[in-house]
Parts: C-alpha cells; structure tokens; sequence
C-alpha cells in the first residue's frame, strides 16, 4: 500500500542511534524532526583532531546501514580501524582466534569513535529535510489522540504522527509514556583508556579474562587505541586519581605485553547497567536502542543492538499510510524484544561465567573455549552472531 499522505515523526534524541533512525524514515518519505538537548558542529567534529575516548565496534549488519544512509562513506575518509581478528583468552589457557578468513571476509568490523559516527549521520540531515530542534528542558507531559502524539515541554509542545523514543538509558520518553524497566547494576565498572601506541596499525582485538573482570584492547586507527578495563568501583576510583605515568604502570602490570611502548592520554570511568524496558511501544511513542535496552559493553554489541532496531522499525512502517499504525509498532516490538534479550542473556552468562574463580566454572570456561576452536561450524556460528548476520 502506497502512502497517501506524508507522515510527521519526531525522534528524541540525536545520538548515532536516533540519527540513523531519522535519516531512514526521511528517505522513506516521512517528515522528520530530531529533538536534542545538544545539537553538535558536524563539519567541526569531522574536521577536527582530537580523538574520542568512546569508541563502537561496528559489525558488518552496521556497516552495511551506515552505508545505506550515506554516512560510511565520509567515515572511511576519516579515522576508522578494520579489525581482521578477535581473540578470547584466559591467562595460561586456550585461546578462542576468530578471523575473517574464516568467513572468506575481509574484515570482521569496524572500530570507529563514536562522535564521528554521530557526525557522519548529521552530515545527511540537510539533504533529507531533517529539521534538529534544540530543546534541553525535559518532558512535562506526553499526552495521544487516535490520530496524533504530543509532547510537552515547559516552553512549548510538537506535535506528530509518531514519536520515537531514542533519548538514551535514562529516557524522559520511556518515563512519561509510563513505561516500566527491569534490571540492575553490575558490581563492576568499566574505565576506558585511549593510548597512543608506537607500533604499526593492529588488526586483532582482544579480550582476556581475569578473576576481576575482563581486560581488552580495542585497536584504533594508529597511533592510537583503546583500553578497556573491568573492575570493582573503587579499584577504578583509584585508578581515576594516578597521573598518566602512574596510570601507564597499573596497566602494564595488569593488562598482557602490547604491540608497542605507549603514552597515556586519556582516561574516563562508565557505570555498567542491565535495563530492558518491559515495552517498547506505547500506542504511538516507540522506543529504540539503549531507551530500550542497555548491555554489558562486553562484546560492543550495544550500538549494533540499536542499529538493528533502526532497520526492523523501518521495515515494519514502510509504505503504511499511518506510521503510528500500533499494530505495526507491535509487530517491531515483538521482533526485537526476543533478539534483544537473547543478547542481553548471553553476555551476561560470559560476563558472569568468566569473571570469578569457582573451579566448575573454570573447567567449563577451558572445556568451551578448546571446543569451540575445535568445533568449525560453532565457531562460524558464533562469528556470524557477532558480525550481525544472525
């Protein structure tokens, strides 16, 4: 069925999640707007030296997305590292090797800072109508008709056909459609460290595991790289108060030999939470990426979640006259929750199957990581999991 009419969208929030999602509805024919508390320079950010901290590894299935709206081809003219290789070890124990060979690939993902991505998709908004409304007070009030939604803020209100719910873990969305959560915080935290390493461009990641929590080097594109450090609040507190020098020692002593000699130059602490909204609609306010579902950063599928629900919603309200039709939003919403929490499940039996020293556990952490180097097509399996063509 051909549309009729032009639908108007809202999406809340204009993180590399919500900018995907605006710019695939717009070539769909919709108008849309993307409410954000803090428009950025996108030319600025692209043109700019200085590296971000946060850092995504982009999967094949985001790839190819970013590729559709336009925004991949400015970040291959940017800073961005293919990996070939991922590996998972224990110390002194087997080490499970993906490679892309092994899917006759070229690579297995991208490692790309996350502004850049965000960037890269507001480069687009212009050529699609996008309009970016600035408002950073919060959501007074979400009031729906049959036909229509709204949301009212203190100074003013917009009105749509469709309000899409991309404002983050914390979303005001989320909260005043009424829309529950259940989850908790993890005991741990996570510091990520960005380095300038003084060896060639890597192309394996890493991730070893330790009875505190894992340990992983993200390779960005060189010099530079990321560090990713699990552990108890205070441990990283602690490690927060060293100078870069100080900092460079603890992360020798815990962390395996890297390429090269390295400079630290930057560090920043992230609280790691489990939360899934126990909807993701409600009649026609849909939510997406970590608005509805926040997971361990474990194997950096967070944003590739988002992705996912950027391409399902969209295939799900193409060419329907009404965009806020809740049957289709239902349709989205039952697709996703499943795959979503299937993900959400299976980090957290790695998160918590790894990090600790029960010895049942540990005979089955070195049993599982010899099989699966052993055991082809679950290798494949897993791989093509993390790629995202699963």
């Amino acid at each position: 069925m051909m549309k009729t009419m032009k639908n108007k969208v809202i999406v809340v929030g204009g993180g590399m999640v919500g900018s995907a999602m605006a710019i695939k509805l717009a070539q769909q024919g919709n108008l849309v707007s993307v409410i954000e508390n803090k428009p950025i320079d996108a030319t600025e950010i692209l043109q700019s030296q200085q590296v971000d901290i946060r850092v995504s590894a982009i999967n094949r299935f985001s790839e190819n997305l970013l590729d559709e709206l336009g925004a991949m081809d400015l970040l291959r003219h940017n800073r961005i590292a293919p990996y070939q290789q991922l590996e998972a070890f224990e110390l002194g124990n087997d080490r499970l090797l993906f490679d892309c060979a092994d899917i006759n690939s070229s690579h297995l993902g991208h490692l790309i800072e996350n502004k850049l991505i965000q960037a890269s998709l507001w480069q687009q908004f212009k050529k699609h109508n996008i309009t970016v409304i600035e408002q950073s007070g919060a959501i007074c009030a979400i009031t729906q008709t049959a036909d229509d939604i709204t949301l009212h803020y203190n100074d003013t209100c917009y009105t749509a056909h469709l309000v899409v719910g991309a404002d983050g873990g914390q979303s005001q969305c989320r909260l005043k459609a009424n829309i529950g959560v259940e989850g908790w915080q993890y005991q741990q935290q996570c510091m990520g460290v960005l380095i300038k390493l003084d060896a060639p461009q890597q192309i394996k990641t890493w991730q070893q595991f330790t009875p505190t929590g894992p340990v992983a080097f993200l390779p960005m594109q060189a010099p530079y790289a990321n560090l990713i450090w699990y552990d108890n609040p205070e441990t990283l507190a602690t490690l927060k108060t060293l100078t870069t020098e100080q900092l460079k020692q603890q992360i020798i002593a815990k962390f395996p030999a890297l390429a090269g000699d390295f400079e630290v130059i930057n560090q920043a602490v992230f609280p790691l939470t489990r939360q899934h909204a126990n909807h993701y609609s409600a009649k026609r306010l849909v939510l997406i990426g970590d608005a509805a579902h926040t997971i361990n950063p474990l194997a950096g599928q967070g944003v590739n979640l988002g992705f996912k629900d950027v391409v399902a919603l969209a295939d799900a309200l193409n060419e329907i006259d009404d965009i806020g039709c809740i049957i289709k939003l239902k349709q989205y919403e039952s697709k996703r929750r499943k795959a979503n929490l299937l993900m959400m499940s299976m980090m957290d039996a790695c998160y918590f199957g790894f990090s600790n020293t029960i010895s049942p556990l540990r005979w089955a952490r070195r049993h599982i990581l010899k099989t699966a180097n052993i055991n082809s097509p679950l290798k494949k399996w897993v791989l093509k999991y993390a790629i995202g063509d699963k």
